[in-house]
């Protein structure tokens, strides 16, 4: 399994930081009509039990804000990836159809609203870093273009450099239909005392959806 190693940067920020971590094979597929029911099921129960005004109250959403105000990010200009999410949902907007792997993510992240970064295994080290952005730091960005990551939790490894973060992940490292195996990552700002039952459902989910298959997981701390 590939190595996560998370920075004293990071932790220094936010000392409870937790990842819980899934990697495995998988077949990926454009669709799959009912894991697609259940995202809009889901997201229909959301728009009808929180407004906007909610999000703020969520414990994983206002740690994850706060770090980010540590750090130096502006948490309402540059969101969480959980609360751009959470924000479609709740305004009664359909989440973006993405393929069978991504639309998994999306739908645990909006349960969970823990941010979850997701790579493609086959395009990344075996050792990667959990750490901060330094200046200069930016990459392509998928469906925003040039993103700097000055400041922002970043994941990065000697190959790619700075390839994900809470905000948004890279093009260089996203799922496409060739990927074989996935690296899943769900980032808590608050320990790991939901956390694992988030990651075993996702682990449930993408055995049921996207085939997978040797799924590991583990939950990493400082």
């Amino acid at each position: 399994m590939i190595k996560i190693e998370i920075s004293e940067k990071i932790n220094e920020v936010c000392p409870s930081i937790a990842l819980g971590c899934i990697q495995g094979s998988v077949k990926v597929e454009d669709i799959n009509e009912g894991l697609w029911q259940t995202i809009l099921k889901t997201c229909g129960e959301i728009s009808e039990a929180m407004e906007v005004a909610d999000i703020a109250k969520s414990k994983n959403i206002k740690d994850g804000r706060s770090v980010y105000r540590s750090l130096g990010v502006d948490p309402t200009r540059y969101r969480l990836s959980s609360e751009s999410l959470l924000r479609r949902a709740i305004k009664g907007k359909d989440l973006y159809q993405v393929n069978n792997v991504v639309d998994i993510n999306n739908l645990i992240s909006i349960k969970s609203m823990y941010p979850i970064c997701l790579y493609d295994a086959d395009k990344i080290d075996d050792t990667i870093y959990f750490t901060v952005g330094e200046a200069g730091d930016t990459y392509e960005g998928i469906g925003r273009g040039a993103f700097n990551v000055e400041n922002f939790p970043v994941f990065a490894d000697n190959n790619n450099g700075k390839f994900g973060s809470t905000t948004s992940d890279s093009e260089k490292t996203m799922i496409t239909k060739e990927t074989q195996e996935i690296l899943m990552i769900l980032v808590s700002f608050n320990g790991d005392e939901a956390l694992e039952a988030y990651v075993k459902e996702s682990v449930e989910l993408l055995k049921k959806y996207a085939d997978g298959e040797a799924l590991t997981y583990h939950i990493i701390k400082k």
